[in-house]
């Protein structure tokens, strides 16, 4: 299954993004002046990092943690006799609640902060953006995932959907697109929106802290870091950490090391 799980994760990340990448040619939601082929290719060489730190460290993945549990039989769901259906549309959502979780934390903890805080320092949001993580925080994030998989006894082929799901709507959530104005405010009870998350990215502190969801986006209404729109309107905010604005900060040598360091200037 393993073998099966990389090959359905890569085919859909390359649908996804060159999907978004279509629409953000044909219909962007922002026309930013940025050097899209140093933002790309440093975004992606992140991305690749991330890739082979995880494969290094943590061969299993979330799905093969998955694989191993369910052969032993351990967790609340199958203690519980829920049935696979169940257990499978539970898992996913869990695990989207304990990403939202993980998201929150990472905001509020200082030393988790200087971790995520790279995915913040693009000053262009769009599908690149979505796989910009340094590797310290996703290591961390497989962890949790982990324990929460062991926990739940999620099935395998939930993991996997969730799995794909979360990089899909990253990708789709970080995507400069323009979406419909009587669609959007529908969608967005469905799915985190471009329009949603873009908030999140603000250069303002509050704006910053709030619509943490990637996938679901009850999460932010229930708990109430829901932020409908940024001050500045959708076209007149401004994206990223006001410290990192430097274009030099888009080098991957600069997303790798930038934990260590307290400002653009070091």
């Amino acid at each position: 299954m393993l073998t099966g799980e990389a090959a359905i994760r890569l085919g859909a990340f390359f649908a996804v993004f060159a999907a978004m990448a279509l629409w953000e040619a044909l219909a962007p939601r922002r026309h930013d002046a940025a050097d899209r082929p140093v933002r790309w290719t440093n975004n992606l060489a992140i991305l690749v990092v991330d890739v082979l730190v995880v494969r290094l460290v943590a061969p299993a993945s979330a799905v093969g943690i998955a694989i191993a549990v369910e052969a032993r039989g351990w967790g609340l769901l199958p203690l519980l006799g829920v049935p696979p259906w169940l257990a499978f549309v539970a898992s996913v959502v869990i695990l989207d609640l304990v990403i939202y979780a993980q998201h929150v934390v990472f905001h509020h903890v200082p030393l988790l902060w200087r971790l995520h805080r790279v995915h913040h320092t693009d000053t262009v949001i769009d599908v690149s953006s979505g796989g910009r993580f340094h590797p310290g925080e996703i290591l961390l994030s497989l962890a949790i995932k982990g324990v929460a998989i062991l926990v739940l006894g999620a099935p395998p082929a939930a993991v996997l959907a969730f799995e794909v799901l979360l990089n899909a709507t990253s990708m789709f959530n970080h995507a400069n697109i323009r979406i419909p104005a009587r669609l959007e405010p529908v969608l967005r009870w469905l799915v985190v929106t471009p329009d949603m998350h873009r908030v999140h990215h603000s250069a303002v502190r509050r704006e910053t802290d709030s619509n943490f969801g990637f996938n679901l986006p009850w999460w932010d209404r229930l708990f109430g870091t829901y932020r409908p729109e940024p001050e500045q309107g959708h076209e007149g905010m401004t994206l990223g950490l006001r410290e990192f604005r430097d274009p030099c900060e888009r080098r991957l040598d600069r997303l790798v090391t930038q934990p260590l360091r307290d400002d653009g200037q070091g």
